[in-house]
């Protein structure tokens, strides 16, 4: 579907909702990776857990059991 027939379907004016999408699509450029520093800290926790601590108070408890594959893909996202 268009912009236009979208805009007319749901009574939008086409010129702001065409200002509305080049601004999201400037939003989405794709950025580099950049490595994000973290700090291993020994820490009196039970075995089974795996904790990561990012900056400020962000704190991710996970279980040893978690899956390496998909622990590698949740860091990909942050």
């Amino acid at each position: 579907m268009s912009q236009a027939a979208y805009c007319r379907e749901h009574g939008l004016n086409t010129k702001t909702f065409g200002n509305w999408v080049r601004k999201h699509r400037a939003d989405q450029v794709i950025r580099s990776p950049a490595l994000v520093p973290i700090t291993i800290k020994p820490m009196s926790m039970p075995a089974n857990t795996l904790c990561l601590r990012g900056r400020g108070d962000h704190v991710l408890e996970l279980p040893s059991t978690v899956s390496p594959h998909w622990l590698g893909e949740l860091l990909k996202c942050l």
